[in-house]
């Protein structure tokens, strides 16, 4: 079930109100048969997953609590993580990997037997497998009770608003919630009603509208230039940024309305003056679980090695990082070249100090702000692109340097009709920010009126997949 989509409003607006009306006592019940049903909107038999998941990881959690060992309890959270890895290895990357081993063996002679399988991903099966996670790491770390109740626990993994794309929450901020009285007030109404509606105008009128440039250009690009590559590529960096934040937004903003608070996912990244900057404000509950989980561990475990330590736990998380959101080389590409970064900005971090002492604050701030942005931008022509040709033809389509405009070609039918209103729904995501915050939350309404009315007239009207579900 899309967030973007009629029978969403339907299941909220009824889900909402009755979990207010139930008693207390069924409100687990009722939130975790609706987490189910909206779960198998997509498709149904790959609950059964979830519930293979849900039950060793709620076992788990309850075994590491007891056993007082330390070696056996680290054993039993070593089984539990594997499987958990395990069932996203088989329907995430079996087959990534069996094509690498097939191409492989074809270059000493050999033959790859092992079948390729015609599986479909299930659909956020990495958000709640490291959210599952992170559970059984916090329990074993003993930051986290074990949960004795395996609704509530089950509640904590299905939760049907950051289920499918996040955000990657903790038990420690989750899991209480659940057991508290929600009462309805206006304030959660506001701002939920507040982060539902600006959601929807990120997702609607700005995401899916650049997505029809971004497309026809990624999709044809032999037909494409310098100034629409770049163009398309810009208008990518916009478009995922706005689909995921959107997603993002309308989970907080679902949950508020009910009184359950979700960690915030993005801070304005765009603002960010380098790549380690970008990664404190962009998907925030994924790098800060890889920082803590990942990260972290490798570099203390690596301590010897001095400065080569973190830039090894930083290379490695980040290839990590680049495969998990996709079983492909220019995923890992992706991954490889944040990695590089921050390494760069570690060894770097003394000398760049330095030079912006004896630089004006404006001109370093604004030329650092411009190279992140550009570096972070060029990236993401991996994490786009299908395939290393693609990319390879787009960067070299860029290098070319011919800034040659075809606007009827590049927008389409409707010529250049498509690349203003591409540029207009950029300006347009200065809306939220007409209006004053108190005012968007003492008057939802006003502010809901503009957001609805902009939908109306310059949104998509076909109802688009968020980009993240793929992950």
């Amino acid at each position: 079930m899309l967030f973007n989509s009629i029978p969403f409003l339907f299941f909220f607006v009824v889900v909402t109100t009755l979990y207010f009306l139930i008693p207390f006592k069924f409100r687990w019940s009722w939130l975790l048969a609706a987490s189910c049903f909206f779960y198998m909107f997509f498709k149904p038999e790959y609950i059964l997953i979830l519930i293979f998941t849900i039950v060793i990881d709620y076992i788990a959690g309850i075994y590491l609590e007891k056993i007082e060992d330390r070696a056996k309890k680290r054993r039993f959270l070593i089984m539990s993580i594997i499987a958990n890895i395990g069932v996203l290895a088989v329907f995430k990357y079996y087959n990534f990997i069996n094509d690498n081993i097939t191409g492989v063996a074809h270059l000493f002679g050999f033959s790859n037997h092992m079948p390729s399988l015609k599986m479909i991903l299930p659909i956020g099966l990495s958000f709640h497998t490291f959210q599952a996670m992170s559970y059984t790491i916090e329990v074993y770390r003993g930051n986290q009770k074990a949960e004795k109740h395996f609704g509530i626990y089950a509640l904590y993994v299905m939760f049907y608003p950051q289920l499918v794309a996040g955000p990657i929450e903790r038990p420690q901020n989750m899991i209480h919630q659940f057991h508290e009285k929600k009462l309805f007030t206006y304030d959660n109404a506001a701002l939920g009603l507040n982060l539902i509606g600006y959601g929807l105008f990120k997702k609607l009128v700005v995401a899916d509208r650049l997505g029809v440039y971004v497309d026809q250009v990624f999709g044809n690009v032999d037909a494409a230039n310098t100034s629409s590559s770049v163009i398309a590529l810009l208008f990518y960096y916009f478009q995922i940024y706005c689909d995921f934040s959107a997603y993002s937004d309308i989970a907080r903003g679902t949950a508020k309305f009910m009184g359950f608070d979700l960690m915030e996912n993005f801070n304005r990244p765009y603002l960010s003056k380098n790549i380690s900057e970008y990664w404190r404000r962009w998907h925030i509950s994924l790098s800060s679980w890889f920082s803590d989980y990942l990260y972290t561990p490798l570099a203390t475990a690596k301590r010897d090695w001095g400065k080569w330590g973190i830039i090894f736990a930083l290379v490695i998380t980040f290839l990590i990082a680049g495969l998990w959101h996709g079983a492909g080389w220019n995923f890992v590409i992706f991954g490889f070249l944040q990695g590089i970064a921050l390494s760069y900005e570690f060894l770097t971090k003394k000398l760049r100090k330095r030079i912006s002492a004896k630089m004006p604050k404006a001109i370093y701030n604004g030329g650092s702000l411009l190279l992140a942005f550009s570096y972070w931008t060029f990236s993401l022509i991996f994490f786009r692109s299908p395939t290393f040709t693609i990319a390879g033809k787009l960067i070299h389509k860029i290098a070319q340097m011919n800034f040659h405009f075809n606007l009827p070609q590049l927008c389409g039918e409707k010529g250049p009709l498509n690349l203003v209103l591409s540029f207009m729904v950029i300006l347009a995501l200065t809306l939220r920010f007409l209006l004053p915050r108190d005012m968007r939350l003492k008057y939802p309404a006003v502010f809901l009126t503009v957001i609805t009315l902009a939908i109306i007239i310059l949104g998509k009207d076909v109802a688009a997949e968020f980009i993240y579900f793929q992950f």
